[in-house]
């Protein structure tokens, strides 16, 4: 069984773990459908110790310099990692989100290194947790291998294009960008939105009333509502 006090260094964390039920597996196994291609015999053994854990939203999942224990794979829910500098600014890297995989964790696991990053749990989840033991296991065969090296893929490409809007992109367009890839209506503090795009609160809120004295959106307390879509596109442009 998963040493969960080893795992995450808070006690107190609001989780509850189950054993994972046949439906649960099966929904496993539609998310991740590399899985069943794993030879059966490494799965089975794997499976056998795994845990399904639910995670309240507002969770810390793990953080730096923590030690690697475990290798999730996401039911449901929304996993958030993300870096902290020492004065507390944070910057979102990614989220990981049910069929994905937390890469740092992967990365973490495979080299026998200590978390780089912090994780929290942004909605309600639920976690299949795998053993660093049959994690490895697995990695012995091709198909998983491949999966989880695609994946390491993909996730660098994104970073490479998070370095670049850092480095490059004005804040007022990363806003933008930001807003649009979120819906017309958004429920978020003007700290979440500082945290993830790596600045602070107060760039956000004098960027949010300057687009809403421009009528491109609409402000109240935790609530943003897009009034002008193609606005903000415009900013994007420029």
């Amino acid at each position: 069984m998963i040493n969960w006090k080893q795992e995450f260094t808070n006690s107190l964390l609001p989780r509850v773990i189950f054993m994972i039920s046949e439906k649960q597996r099966k929904n496993l196994f539609q998310l991740y459908p590399v899985l069943p291609e794993v030879d059966p015999e490494l799965l089975t053994q794997a499976l056998s110790r795994a845990e399904l854990v639910k995670f309240r939203a507002g969770t810390p999942i793990f953080e730096e310099f923590q030690p690697c224990n475990a290798f999730p794979f996401i039911l449901s829910g929304n996993i958030r990692v993300y870096k902290q500098s020492v004065n507390g600014r944070e910057l979102s890297l990614y989220n990981v989100t049910p069929g994905g995989t937390c890469v740092v964790t992967a990365g973490c696991l495979l080299g026998d290194e200590p978390y780089n990053a912090f994780g929290s749990i942004e909605e309600d989840s639920e976690l299949v947790m795998m053993t660093s033991t049959d994690f490895e296991n697995l990695l012995t065969s091709r198909v998983f291998r491949e999966f989880i090296f695609s994946l390491f893929s993909e996730r660098i490409l994104g970073l490479m294009q998070l370095v670049e809007e850092v480095a490059f992109e004005k804040l007022d367009r990363r806003l933008a960008s930001l807003l649009l890839r979120k819906g017309k209506h958004i429920s978020i503090s003007h700290q979440e939105l500082a945290d993830e795009l790596g600045t602070v609160r107060e760039m956000i809120t004098r960027l949010l009333n300057s687009f809403s004295g421009s009528g491109i959106i609409a402000l109240s307390r935790g609530q943003i509502e897009i009034l002008d879509e193609d606005a903000l596109r415009s900013i994007l442009e420029n």
